[in-house]
């Protein structure tokens, strides 16, 4: 049987999970695969540091130039995670041919477009299945299973700490920062957690789906993100009285030709991340806790889910070895090339300036309970052509302070920021409007 060698960079706890896995399964992958892996060398910040799983001695090292460096070793898994000196790794395996396998969303996000093309430059491969949604197998999906399809639209919970913290908001009737204590207390949150909290994790991987999905290399810096520091309370409990639940959504979604604008319109997508009311009724709206799940709709295949954990040791090492396999099977068949890493079929895409999407909306303002406070508001809508689809307003006395819950039909962003600005001026608004987006997945 063929065998190929491995070298790894990172033996902390996805690296060790990986080596546990291929340890407990290695043999299966073999008679599956029809070739035989074995781990040469593995790079490791200290030979002692604590890890879940143990490494032989006899395969560590310090120096990761010796697991790049060393000509028998065919494959390299890069976990160490980063965009610094993760990246002089990759380049340097790359550089001599080598296949990279890593789980480097952020490195990916910042840098993909120069690591794509030196993989290129040097007839190699790049593989990056645990980098969005830890085990589930969205790359390959998109790279492959449904190679026949375009995407209207990609909808992703692919943050497990909001998922984790939102679901918890929900069902207990909490708040934000009780919920978040407690997350960092059980280890679901990192100290700090910005990464998760502010959308910066579901940015980047919203970004490589969409890249892989529409064909040019969307830049993170176009990407608008929103995280789910100021949801409260009050607004899961109004979501949940008009039948939404609210999900931190990654979403990647051409624009029809009415909504879009301007020359090249057909090449715009929307790429955005923030908090959205879901309707009750979607399945999306019923992931819970720590998973993941994205919702792909293709143009032939429909509507399908992809749902499980998208984080953690062991969901992250069952998406490296497959790449491993696929690395493997490359080898196997003589080519470093069967799957391209990224495919730039649509050169001329754009993302659409966030006050270009167009979408429904959740308000919720705080005013003054008199008449004519409405009237008011309804006018400045109205003015931008915004309609009001329902009201909620709880009873209260003639100038005391109330909730005003609106529901809207469709605008664009910039119209209902404007109109927004002006209703927070009106007297009797007493604080600053909170807007939600409503997606229906139409």
């Amino acid at each position: 049987m063929k065998q190929v060698i491995i070298g790894m960079i990172g033996g902390g706890t996805v690296g060790s999970g990986v080596f546990h896995a291929w340890q407990t399964n290695g043999d299966l992958m073999a008679s599956r695969l029809g070739v035989k892996i074995n781990f040469r060398r593995v790079a490791v910040k200290a030979l002692d540091e604590p890890r879940p799983y143990p490494i032989p001695d006899s395969l560590m090292t310090t120096d990761w130039q010796l697991v790049v460096n060393d000509p028998e070793i065919q494959i390299v898994i890069e976990l160490v995670g980063g965009t610094g000196i993760a990246k002089t790794m990759i380049l340097a395996a790359l550089a001599q041919g080598k296949t990279v396998i890593t789980a480097n969303k952020a490195l990916l996000s910042a840098h993909g477009r120069e690591l794509f093309a030196a993989a290129a430059r040097h007839g190699a491969n790049l593989y990056y299945e645990a980098s969005v949604c830890g085990g589930i197998p969205i790359i390959k999906s998109l790279r492959e299973g449904f190679v026949a399809n375009q995407f209207p639209a990609i909808y992703g919970i692919v943050n497990g700490t909001c998922n984790y913290i939102l679901t918890r908001m929900k069902q207990e009737g909490a708040e934000f920062a009780d919920v978040l204590a407690d997350a960092q207390k059980q280890g679901y949150a990192e100290t700090p957690p910005d990464l998760d909290i502010d959308g910066n994790d579901a940015q980047h991987k919203i970004g490589i789906l969409a890249s892989l999905a529409h064909g040019f290399w969307v830049d993170h810096l176009d990407i608008h993100t929103e995280g789910i520091r100021d949801i409260s309370r009050v607004d899961m409990q109004y979501a949940q009285q008009l039948g939404y639940t609210i999900k931190l959504l990654g979403i990647a979604k051409k624009q029809t030709a009415a909504q879009s604008k301007g020359k090249n319109s057909k090449s715009k997508i929307q790429v955005s991340v923030y908090p959205a009311l879901v309707p009750n009724a979607h399945v999306l709206a019923g992931v819970n806790g720590v998973f993941n799940a994205v919702f792909v709709r293709g143009d032939i295949v429909g509507d399908t889910l992809f749902y499980g954990r998208g984080a953690g040791k062991d969901a992250t090492a069952s998406a490296v070895l497959s790449d491993v396999a696929d690395a493997a099977l490359d080898l196997k068949c003589g080519t470093k090339n069967r799957v391209l890493p990224f495919v730039p079929h649509q050169p001329e895409g754009e993302v659409m300036p966030i006050g270009e999407v167009i979408s429904r909306y959740y308000v919720r303002l705080t005013v003054v309970d008199k008449p004519g406070t409405l009237a008011k508001i309804t006018a400045i809508l109205g003015a931008a052509k915004i309609g009001i689809a329902s009201v909620i307003q709880p009873e209260g006395h003639e100038g005391s302070t109330v909730p005003l819950v609106l529901m809207t039909h469709s605008a664009s962003n910039a119209e209902m920021t404007k109109a927004l600005k002006k209703i927070g001026q009106l007297p009797p608004v007493k604080l600053p409007p909170v807007m939600l987006r409503v997606e229906n997945f139409e």
